[in-house]
This record gives structure tokens, C-alpha cells and sequence, in this order.
């Protein structure tokens, strides 16, 4: 049967998924506007979900980064795709679904990729042979670490009070796990997602979009902070990329997010969008797996990912271009059982989705 999709609201302008400076200036008009949406379409609160006498499916959506630095081409790291336009056009795919479907969407979970200036894969951490910082984009390799090619900034040493022979032997170790995973070396990313700047803040149009939901269905649609740890990266939402010290240590603070694993993996479906899809997008869906085959590989059948609301980093100037990796991972979840769908697709064609 198909599912009847909602008008898009008056406040949305498809243009402002194009503008950086756009914000919500008004919230309490957003919860009015939503309340009175609510009201005309029925909109049912969503702590009614996923109860089987009301027939109701719990559906969680995560949004992966869809931060103002990822997402124009004003911010640090713009996720352009080959298209050039990549982040705007899933912005816009995005919350044209969310309105569409505002009614059956339980819960919607935002990521915040949060950056401090003193962080493994900034510039800022590594010195050269000459006492200079290498260039973001530069990528490093263990070889180089222990070669004495690079060793760790003094500076950051002092910050984490250890000294800095400690943490060049950590640096040479950290790429060393890297490499070894066979995900990634380390790559040094321009200054971005810094805490307290414009460019942390979520795309003004996907916050609009957040909040409308939440005030039409009583949802609490929670953010998911990640990436603070000056040791270890944090593509994936769900773990961080090493997690542990040279010494056989555990990372200060580095920890799996088994609380939101838990609660997705106990959801009836799962629909998975943001940026980008060659890295956070990539990895969280990775290790999502991951946790999927340790429990019931079944699991991966509930699992739906946008494919038109994400893209993947494309640096055109210095020719770095990773549509190729995101394509090969996207296959590897589709083989997995996952399902790759369009926004556009009606909902209840979706495989193996059955919404009454």
C-alpha cells in the first residue's frame, strides 16, 4: 500500500540548502509552525513507535556530519563530490525526506564531528625534520615516524603532560595501527569542525528540519558528539580508530558507542545519510557491521542508506578524489545485506520494509 508522503511546509526554501549563512533565527516560531503541522496531518507523538498493538515501526534515523564545514564550499572541507555540488544536493534530498515522512520517523540522531587545534591529524601535531609543520592533505607514514622524518610537537606534548619522546613513539606507533587495519594511513586534514566555531554548527537547513520533527512528534532527536580525542581519530560515530597506547594502554576517554549500537540495532529500521560517504559515513557503517555480524547477521536487512543524501570527498586542486573508496564500501554493505535506496524511492518500496 502506498504510503502518503506530507507536503513540504511553507518555512522550507530549497534554496538555503545552498546557503552557509542560513540559521534558524526563530525556535519557538519552528515548535508553533510544528505543533499546527502536527495537528493537520494527524502526526501521532513518537513514544507511540514501536508498540505492536498500535502496529506503529520504529524507525531511527542517523544524519553523519552534516556540519556547515563539510557542507558548502565556504566551509574547511567542503564535500564537493564529483559533482561539485555534493553535500548542498544531499541537504536538500534529506530534508525533503524528513518533511515527507515526517510521521514515521522515530527518532533522528546528529553527529558532531568536534575538533580541538591540537589533534593527531592536524598539521599542528607534527614537525618536520626542520622544525616546520607539514601541509594539511600530507600523509604520513609509520616509516617516516620512525625514520625520524617527523616527530610529535613539544607543544601538544606539554598539553597532555607527557613528554614529547613519548609522544613521537606514540605518533610512529599510531600510524603503525593505521596501516595495519588497511583502512587508512594518516592523513593530515585542513583545520575543521573546530569547537566553538561557525563551522561546528550543524547546516542551518538540517537543524531546521531537526527541530520541526522533534516538535511535531515529541522526539528528542539527540546529537552524538565525536572526534574530541587528541590521539585518535574519529571517522566512525561508533569507535574510534585506535585505542590504545604504544605501552599497551588504553586512550584516555577512547571508548565504543555501544549505548547508540544498542539502540539502533534494537529499532525496527535504520536509515543512514550525511557526509562523507568515502569516510565517517563509511567507517560508522563499517563498524556498524561489524557489530552486526558479532550478533545476527540478520541484522543488516533493517539496515537502509541513502544513497542521494551523501557524497564523498573530492579535493580537485591536489586531484584527491575518494568516490572510488565510497563506491567499493557501499558495495561491500550491499553484499553485506544492507540496502542502498534512493530518498526519492517511495518508502514502502524499499526492500523488505513493511511500515503497517
Amino acid at each position: 500500500m502506498a504510503v502518503k508522503q506530507l507536503d513540504l511546509p511553507g518555512h522550507y526554501n530549497p534554496k538555503h540548502c545552498s546557503d552557509a549563512s542560513y540559521f534558524v533565527k526563530d525556535v519557538s516560531a519552528v515548535m508553533r509552525a510544528a505543533h499546527a503541522w502536527a495537528k493537520k496531518y494527524g502526526v501521532q507523538p513518537a513514544g507511540s513507535d514501536g508498540n505492536p498493538r498500535l502496529k506503529r515501526k520504529r524507525i531511527e534515523l542517523l544524519v553523519i556530519d552534516d556540519q556547515i564545514d563539510f557542507s558548502f564550499p565556504s566551509g574547511t572541507l567542503y564535500v564537493a563530490g564529483r559533482s561539485g555540488t555534493g553535500a548542498m544536493d544531499a541537504h536538500r534530498n534529506l530534508v525533503e525526506w524528513v518533511y515527507r515522512h515526517l510521521g514515521l520517523i522515530t527518532n533522528i540522531s546528529c553527529t558532531l564531528d568536534t575538533h580541538y587545534p591540537f589533534q593527531v591529524f592536524y598539521p599542528s601535531a607534527h614537525l618536520k625534520a626542520d622544525g616546520t609543520h607539514p601541509t594539511p592533505h600530507t600523509i604520513i607514514k609509520a616509516l617516516e615516524y620512525q625514520s625520524g622524518q617527523y616527530q610529535a610537537n613539544p607543544a601538544m606534548a606539554a598539553q597532555l603532560k607527557v613528554d614529547s619522546v613519548w609522544l613521537t613513539r606514540q605518533f610512529a606507533y599510531y600510524c603503525q595501527q593505521l596501516e595495519k587495519s588497511g583502512k587508512y594511513a594518516l592523513y593530515l586534514w585542513p583545520y575543521h569542525c573546530m569547537l566553538g566555531e561557525p563551522g561546528h554548527a550543524l547546516a542551518g537547513v538540517v537543524e531546521e528540519a531537526r527541530l520541526f520533527h522533534s516538535f511535531a512528534r515529541g522526539a528528542k532527536n539527540d546529537w552524538q558528539v565525536k572526534g574530541v580525542n587528541p590521539l585518535t581519530e574519529n571517522y566512525s560515530i561508533f569507535a574510534p580508530e585506535v585505542m590504545t597506547t604504544f605501552d599497551g594502554k588504553s586512550i584516555p576517554g577512547a571508548q565504543r558507542n555501544t549505548i547508540l549500537i544498542q539502540r539502533l540495532l534494537s529499532a525496527d529500521y535504520v536509515v543512514i545519510a550525511g557526509e562523507a560517504s568515502s569516510h565517517c559515513v563509511k567507517t560508522s557503517i563499517d563498524d556498524l557491521l561489524n557489530d552486526i555480524r558479532q550478533q545476527d547477521e540478520a541484522l543488516a536487512k533493517k539496515v537502509y542508506i541513502m544513497r542521494d543524501c551523501t557524497a564523498a570527498v573530492v579535493v580537485p586542486p591536489i586531484k584527491v578524489d575518494f568516490t572510488d573508496e565510497a563506491e567499493a564500501a557501499f558495495k561491500k554493505f550491499a553484499d553485506a545485506g544492507m540496502n542502498l535506496v534512493n530518498s526519492t524511492d517511495p518508502i514502502e518500496s524499499w526492500p523488505g520494509i513493511q511500515l503497517d
